[in-house]
């Protein structure tokens, strides 16, 4: 009787892109607990002992905003105490320390400006980062957040975009609006045409101009910059609205004429513009 060998079952393979580092230099500095900033090309990060305390992006709104914007901070208050401050951390422990501005409000807009931003920050880039060591931001009673769970949380948002809708071009191009009717090209089988409009894509779909772009419209509704492009990816994958297509460059403009070689025409010309110089 023979048995027949039935060969073991292959070990399971570690997935190396599921843990890859978004940025090894930032990986590096949170491993050697540095101090400093991190400029990349989309962003920057302040670490403190190689956790993140702060993050900036011209794509994300910033504290100021998300703390003025539903009337949590008065605007004027945020100015005034920014003029006697340097920088949105220091403003806003001066407003904390003033008995202006609740610790809990504070804390939740910090954190919700940090990831906001640390996800711009971490996009892919075409420039290496610069590091530079220096001091760490007074934070106060603000939390810090490691490295390795802001990466994950970037990786997830990533993932939930794709997942929405997988063409990124809505999330930087000027916005228009389509026809619900019409569901975009290439729609997935998950995307309903149909879906209807919550209040607040509403907020979001009234804002499109064809000039805005989905974190402008953040910026104008005092909303983070990720929570709007899912917005935007759900309107996009139901038809709703779409990236502007780039202007058309403008026609060559006509070649000059051949110059004059016949020389009756030349005299001609002579003639002519000595007679309009009398």
């Amino acid at each position: 009787m023979t048995v027949a060998q039935i060969p073991p079952p292959p070990l399971p393979v570690r997935d190396k892109s599921a843990t890859r580092a978004l940025s090894p230099m930032l990986t590096r500095l949170a491993e050697e607990r540095a101090t400093g900033v991190l400029v990349r090309e989309h962003g920057t990060l302040y670490l403190a002992e190689g956790r993140v305390v702060h993050a900036e992006s011209p794509f994300a709104p910033g504290l100021d905003v998300l703390l003025t914007a539903h009337g949590t901070l008065a605007t004027t208050a945020w100015r005034r105490a920014a003029e006697r401050t340097s920088g949105p951390l220091h403003t806003a422990e001066l407003l904390l320390e003033s008995g202006l501005l609740p610790a809990g409000a504070l804390e939740l807009c910090h954190l919700d400006a940090l990831y906001d931003a640390g996800y711009f920050a971490l996009a892919p880039s075409s420039t290496p980062g610069r590091f530079r060591y220096d001091r760490a931001p007074r934070i106060g009673p603000l939390p810090s957040v490691p490295v390795v769970a802001l990466e994950r949380e970037t990786l997830r948002r990533r993932l939930l975009l794709h997942r929405l809708w997988p063409d990124p071009a809505a999330d930087s191009a000027p916005l228009i609006r389509a026809d619900p009717a019409s569901p975009p090209a290439s729609s997935p089988a998950s995307a309903p045409a149909s879906a209807p409009v919550t209040p607040r894509q509403r907020a979001v779909l009234d804002r499109v101009d064809g000039v805005r772009t989905a974190t402008g419209i953040a910026r104008n509704l005092g909303r983070q910059a990720f929570h709007t492009l899912v917005d935007v990816r759900r309107l996009t994958a139901a038809g709703h609205v779409a990236p502007r297509a780039p202007a058309a460059a403008d026609p060559a403009p006509p070649p000059p004429p051949p110059p004059v070689t016949d020389p009756d025409i030349a005299l001609l010309k002579r003639l002519r513009d000595a007679l309009e110089a009398l």
